[in-house]
């Protein structure tokens, strides 16, 4: 099997990773074709030895992640802000524990660091993140037990949940009573209605970041189209939840657009 055949099926997954790691879609797409520039003038770089996904993720912050310097540069944006009080490290191994799901052993080999400093970066990156602004939180998912967890996850984090809706028009009565400041949006909802949809019309009404939680990944990730830079997989982990949570608030997203 080819090389380009090996990581194919990572990319998708790589991508979600650097718009989470560094704010924007743009700016995470530049930075992964970055990477795999390098990999194309250099097949060598890439250490097969460490498992296609490990050796894929390792070369992109290798080669895709220089820090900008203008973090505090007037004008920064709120994500810019937040970064720049979140060090680059631990914010690489807490996204890649929680939300990509490596062991605290690959999250090691991918920073190249020992385990137990990884463990501390972890530690620290967690104590960083729970220092964001608690906010108002909406629920758009039909299955009842999913719900509730969502629920009990986001409001031991300080949030508050505004209401979980079933439907899409469950969904917008509930923005128009009370307006969330984040919302978790599953993307087939009880009544066969789509939960995108009732994502991208509020949108249209409001700007806030959103994370969907569903079964189809492969539905949102489809490089055609403006693509959610938080997404969780059914069934999931409370810790990639509530990472996800943290990370969108802590990148103060405004979707401005559709969703997807």
């Amino acid at each position: 099997m080819t090389l380009a055949k090996d990581i194919a099926q990572h990319l998708p997954y790589l991508r979600r990773f650097a718009r989470a790691l560094h704010g924007t879609q743009a700016d995470g797409d530049a930075r992964v074709m970055t990477t795999l520039e390098a990999l194309v003038a250099d097949p060598s770089i890439f250490e097969r030895d460490l498992g296609e996904r490990v050796a894929l993720y390792r070369l992109f912050l290798d080669r895709g992640t220089a820090e900008s310097s203008d973090a505090a540069a007037a004008g920064a944006s709120a994500a810019d802000r937040n970064l720049d009080a979140l060090t680059p490290r631990s914010r690489q191994a807490f996204l890649l524990r929680t939300v990509e799901g490596f062991s605290l052993g690959e999250v090691a080999t991918i920073l190249n660091m020992p385990v137990v400093e990884t463990a501390d970066l972890l530690d620290r990156a967690g104590r960083e993140i729970a220092e964001q602004v608690a906010t108002d939180v909406l629920i758009i998912e039909d299955e009842p037990i999913i719900a509730l967890d969502i629920e009990a996850m986001v409001q031991e984090l300080g949030h508050r949940v505004t209401g979980v809706a079933r439907t899409h028009k469950e969904a917008l009565a509930l923005v128009a009573a009370k307006k969330p400041g984040l919302v978790l949006a599953d993307i087939q909802l009880a009544d066969g209605s789509s939960g995108l949809d009732a994502v991208n019309e509020i949108l249209r009404s409001i700007s806030l970041p959103v994370i969907f939680i569903t079964a189809y990944p492969e539905r949102l990730l489809t490089g055609e189209r403006p693509e959610p830079a938080f997404l969780i997989t059914k069934p999931f982990q409370q810790d990639a939840v509530k990472a996800a949570v943290s990370q969108a608030l802590f990148f103060d997203r405004r979707a401005g657009r559709e969703a997807a």
